[in-house]
């Protein structure tokens, strides 16, 4: 997608989008390489390390067989296919078959608990989940709240007989560039998470980030690998579909806690040349005791998600062998800002340039740009290729989102004279922790489900492990007294009815909540109150 270039002028002064009008995800990243010469796409390594090995001809067989078992099930184009599993082959076809027959893939983590996903599943309406045992389990405490659920597939039971028993007949239907492709959850500050609807543009609109940040990507490429969940847009399309569109084979592998030394271990016995690394990722391998560069076969390293600071880039530097490029996106518009090594020298502090085709500005509340060096919103000016369709069934808060044609992020910084954004801070309410953003809209709503709360507000405090991390400030009824057998408590009510990544990790008790005169939680004042004995 980047034309060649010695420099960042050079290659922002010669970039042009070349999206053609009819397109599908499937066909880009599979069907193209799958021509009889078993060119490898997929290695899945289990937890004892043992592998299989996946060619794009077998993706595109096996996605075409599932694809038909759907189909024979009554899965139509347009009607949205759950994928609720971590790395693995069985993701990868739910998602190539899901887009070859023009339905809506909705990623969901696996680690969610009964209310995220009864939610996520109600919202989208889904027609078919793919999940595993597990998965099934907590499905089924909630099937009957999902009138539109029609057909659960179980990798660990009837996903793979049904592919065995389908037609592997070509599915691949013509779809637009804007028809819708994918739904990303993401969560606000406010109520419910909202749905990010994509087109099947969003993998070509994430081309320039994703080759910016991985060092002019795919130079140099042999195997990549994340520890990020495909359910996320980073892990899917920050990683595996920009993989493939290259033909680059990707690395399947999520540990069920990330480990630093299991991570050096894994880079290096399977010669891993790019890895996207979130932050938290990236300060447990430096904590890694007797961790060694020696192996190591890494020709770059991006992440993003949150600042780095001066220390781990150099860190970077001396462990990994490489600049550590940091890059800058939300769900609804991603991979917009990067640093690239190969270009120009990080600046301390910033989060890099706009990537070659996006339009990003700081602007005022007005959605007027702002005169450099002044802090404003980052705002990213429509129309966009990797800008989302809009929030699934909710037309008033698509509208929220923009300034006339600028999307903003929510989140404030500067440009300097020299092109350069610096990340400020949010103007929301929404967490970063371990590289998550996490709202606190529906740990509240959780946490209030419990007899023993009244009213409970949740901030992010600072971490210097996590960045932030969750802290809910509750009042409680009647009768309950604060102690550390109901803290416990209430962080296992969030964690089995959430996710493990939601769950407050500290629980403040008060008399009271700050209020405004229309009854909102004043947040500000709670990070003012506690904030400052982590910081």
């Amino acid at each position: 997608m980047l034309p060649p270039g010695n420099s960042y002028e050079a290659v922002a002064g010669r970039f042009e989008w070349r999206i053609p009008a009819r397109y599908n995800i499937a066909q880009d990243v599979c069907d193209k390489w799958a021509d009889g010469s078993n060119r490898l796409a997929l290695i899945v390594e289990a937890a004892d390390t043992s592998q299989k090995r996946y060619t794009f001809d077998d993706l595109k067989r096996l996605s075409n067989c599932f694809a038909n078992a759907m189909k024979a099930q009554g899965v139509v184009r347009g009607d949205r296919v759950a994928i609720f599993v971590r790395q693995s082959v069985e993701a990868a076809i739910a998602h190539l078959a899901a887009y070859r027959m023009g339905c809506i893939a909705v990623p969901l983590f696996a680690l969610f608990g009964t209310d995220a996903i009864e939610f996520r599943l109600a919202h989208s309406g889904a027609k078919a989940v793919v999940t595993d045992a597990q998965g099934a389990a907590k499905i089924a405490q909630i099937r009957d709240a999902l009138p539109e659920l029609h057909r659960i597939f179980d990798t660990d039971a009837d996903f793979w007989p049904a592919i065995e028993a389908a037609s592997d007949d070509e599915t691949l239907v013509d779809t637009a560039a804007d028809d819708p492709a994918v739904i990303i959850y993401t969560s606000g500050t406010t109520g419910k998470p909202k749905g990010a609807l994509h087109g099947h543009r969003i993998l070509p609109g994430h081309l320039p980030g994703v080759e910016m940040s991985q060092q002019c990507f795919p130079r140099d490429a042999t195997l990549f690998w994340t520890p990020a969940d495909w359910a996320w847009i980073g892990g899917l399309f920050d990683v595996l579909m920009p993989s493939w569109h290259h033909g680059v084979p990707v690395l399947a592998r999520r540990f069920d806690k990330f480990d630093g030394a299991d991570a050096f271990d894994l880079l290096t016995r399977n010669a891993v040349s790019h890895t996207f690394l979130p932050p938290t990722a990236l300060k447990m391998m430096r904590a890694t005791p007797h961790a060694k560069r020696e192996g190591l076969a890494l020709r770059s390293v991006a992440s993003g998600g949150e600042s780095l600071g001066a220390e781990l880039l150099s860190w970077g530097r001396a462990m990994l062998g490489v600049t550590i490029n940091e890059f800058y996106g939300q769900t609804e518009c991603n991979m917009v800002l990067s640093s690239c090594e190969q270009w120009f020298e990080p600046r301390n502090g910033c989060i890099g340039k706009a990537v070659p085709g996006h339009r990003v500005a700081i602007v005022d509340d007005a959605g007027v740009p702002v005169p450099n060096g002044t802090q404003g919103h980052i705002a990213i000016q429509r129309p966009d290729p990797v800008m989302f369709l809009g929030y699934w069934r909710d037309e008033a808060a698509t509208a929220q989102k923009f300034r006339g044609d600028f999307l903003l992020t929510g989140d404030l910084g500067t440009l300097d004279d020299d092109g350069f954004f610096r990340f400020i801070g949010r103007d929301d309410d929404v967490i970063t922790s371990a590289g998550y953003r996490i709202g606190p809209g529906p740990i509240e709503d959780c946490l209030i489900r419990h007899p023993a709360v009244r009213f409970a507000a949740v901030i992010g405090v600072p971490d210097a492990k996590r960045t932030e991390i969750v802290c809910a400030v509750v009042v409680l009824n009647d009768g309950f007294e604060p102690g550390d057998a109901l803290v416990r408590e209430l962080q296992e009510h969030v964690r089995i009815r959430l996710a493990a990544h939601e769950y407050p990790r500290e629980v403040r008790f008060v008399a009271e909540l700050p209020m405004t005169a229309t009854g909102k939680v004043i947040r500000k004042s709670l990070r003012t109150q506690f904030g400052a004995d982590n910081g």
